[in-house]
Parts: structure tokens; C-alpha cells; sequence
């Protein structure tokens, strides 16, 4: 907590000794520190309410308006893999007043399976924090005559091409086809604008299996409705010990997670990154918020800005590597 309230200041302080005032990207004089936030604050998803980004969003919504003494409010715009939201945010005012509640795989994975993108991951955003991170699962209707991950893979060798999932993003089909390519095995993505659409196609039978963040599983699983088989984190996760990871499962080396991170536009003072940035880890370290972010299947985040542009530019190069080497063509 500390060290994440000391890099603020120093953020800050030499935001304003280098700039003396700051600046809007169009050259226009920028609201002082001091008086941001005076209206809303929006916090745009490119998901439908009910899935990970959305869930991750709200909580941090309400924190942020206790610290900020504005409305946060959460906006949903679904579609386009989360391009539509990160066009309308990559596009706003750099004036911190509407911020991208950004997924992974929106981020880093949409650069290498999209080769005309609305805006640049890298250089049209400002980079805050890691909000939350979370491991996907993938999970089997209940029916589903399997009980564990080497018997799904079996049951998909036995019929191959037929076995189909549903997902609700680029992170989740890239899932997907790495564990289609690990295991040797052909199988059918069915995409869905969202995580919670594409578990309620598995709940309901439309498709015999899902992989997707583990937020909106988690009730349905209580539920009896879906057996987890694994989750894709190169470690098991403390939200769900008792799940094994894909490695664990008979797959060494497979390893894919989400992260959900708070994105300014490109052009926004430093002094108001670094004030959101202050007030996210506050809200972050608050056990209120980790027990509502554990209650969804989330873990807290928690990032410098430098540390998470650095860790997008790894992660683009890394998925490159892999939709290449797995021919994954976006759906």
C-alpha cells in the first residue's frame, strides 16, 4: 500500500515540476489535480453486464465513487470483440472523466487477430492499473458424460470436429484452440457477446461445453448446472483450490490467465493518472473489495502504469506467436 501511494506522489510530483500546468492533448489547458474530479466519472466495458469485465467494473465503481465523492457509473458496450468501447474511449476527452475497464485479451490479443484494429492498445491509451486478474475455466454442461479434462479430450478425439464450446472473447477462443492444439483434438468455437451468454448457452444445452473467465461460472456450478473440468492458469487458483490446472490435467506448458485493466485515453494529464491510480489501489487493498472480487472468481490486481504497458507489449508479441503458430482466425 505504501509503495503504491508513494508512486503516486512521485508521479505527481514530477508530472507537475516537469509540466508546471497540464495540457490537454489539443493544446487546450487541462483541469488542475486539484479539482478533478468536479462531474462523472464513466467506466466503458466492451462486454454485456454480468461477465468478468463487467463484474470487475461494478465493484470497483462503487469504491472509486466513495474515493472520487463523484457517481462512477459502469457502461456497457458490447460488441466487436470490445471494439466498440475501446474506439468510443481511445476517442474521448483525455480529461479522465471516461476511462476503459480494458480485458487481457481486447488488449494484447486483439492486435495479432485483427489486422485493422479502430485504435492502437499501445499508443492510443494511457495505461492505470491492474484492476483484477482471474483465471478462465473450462467447464462441461452437467449431463456431459465426462468427469475430468482427459476424458473430455477423449470424448473429442472420439468425434472429431464435432465437440463445440462457447466463449465470450478473443482470450477465451485463443484458450481454446491452444488446448485444441495441445491435446491434438479439432474442436468448434462458438462465439457469444460476453462470458455470461456464453455459460447460459451451456447451462442451457446448446453447446456442450464452455471456456470462459470463472466470475459467471461460479453460481452455476453451486448450482449443479456445470461440472469445471480445469483452469488455465499455469498455478491453481485460491478462488477454487480444488480445481486442477490444464498442466495438472495431463497438458505441461499450457498456461493462459485474464487481467482486467483501467485505460485513460492517450493525452491525459499525468497528474489525473496518477490520482486514479492512487485511488484504485486504495480501493483495491480494501477487504470489502477482496471479498466481493473473491465472491465473483476475481483476485485483486494492482500494477504501476510503466508495468503495464510493459507487460502489453510482452503479451501482443507472445499471442502473435500463437494465433500464427495455431492459424486462429477471428470469428
Amino acid at each position: 500500500m505504501r509503495g503504491r501511494h508513494a508512486f503516486a506522489r512521485i508521479a505527481l510530483a514530477l508530472a507537475i515540476f516537469a509540466t508546471g500546468e497540464p495540457v490537454h492533448a489539443q493544446g487546450a489547458p487541462a483541469h488542475a489535480q486539484g479539482s478533478y474530479p468536479n462531474k462523472p466519472v464513466r467506466l466503458v466495458v466492451g462486454f454485456p453486464p454480468g461477465g468478468g469485465m463487467d463484474l470487475t467494473a461494478r465493484v470497483f465503481a462503487a469504491k472509486l465513487q466513495e474515493g472520487l465523492a463523484v457517481a462512477v457509473v459502469v457502461e456497457n458496450k458490447p460488441g466487436g470483440s470490445g471494439f466498440l468501447a475501446g474506439d468510443a474511449v481511445a476517442k474521448a476527452a483525455p480529461d479522465g472523466y471516461t476511462l476503459l475497464v480494458g480485458a487481457s485479451g481486447q488488449m494484447t490479443i486483439n492486435p495479432a487477430l485483427y489486422a485493422n484494429l479502430p485504435y492502437d492498445p499501445v499508443k492510443d491509451f494511457a495505461p492505470i492499473t491492474v484492476l483484477a486478474t482471474f483465471p478462465m475455466v473450462i467447464a462441461v454442461n452437467a449431463s456431459v458424460p465426462v468427469q475430468t479434462l482427459s476424458e473430455f479430450i477423449a470424448l473429442a478425439k472420439s468425434r472429431p470436429g464435432e465437440i463445440a464450446y462457447s466463449h465470450g472473447g478473443a482470450a477465451h477462443q485463443v484458450a481454446g484452440e491452444m488446448l485444441a492444439q495441445a491435446a491434438g483434438v479439432q474442436l468448434r468455437n462458438i462465439p457469444y457477446k460476453g462470458g455470461a451468454p456464453a455459460v447460459n448457452a451451456a447451462v442451457a444445452g446448446d453447446v456442450p461445453a464452455v471456456i470462459v473467465d470463472i466470475g459467471p461460472v461460479l453460481p452455476q456450478l453451486r448450482a449443479g448446472r456445470l461440472r469445471v473440468l480445469a483452469v488455465t492458469s499455469a498455478e491453481r487458483t485460491p478462488l477454487a483450490p480444488d480445481f486442477p490446472t490444464v498442466a495438472e490435467a495431463g497438458l505441461p506448458g499450457y498456461a493462459i490467465s485474464i487481467w482486467a485493466g483501467l485505460f485513460a485515453p492517450a493525452g491525459t494529464p499525468a497528474p489525473v493518472v496518477a490520482k486514479l491510480f492512487e485511488e484504485t489501489s486504495r480501493a483495491m487493498t480494501a477487504a470489502d473489495t477482496r471479498e466481493r472480487l473473491k465472491g465473483i472468481g476475481m483476485d485483486s490486481g494492482g500494477m504501476p502504469a510503466a508495468q503495464l504497458a510493459a507487460l502489453m507489449r510482452v503479451e501482443i508479441e507472445r499471442y502473435r506467436v500463437i494465433v500464427k503458430a495455431a492459424n486462429i482466425r477471428a470469428e
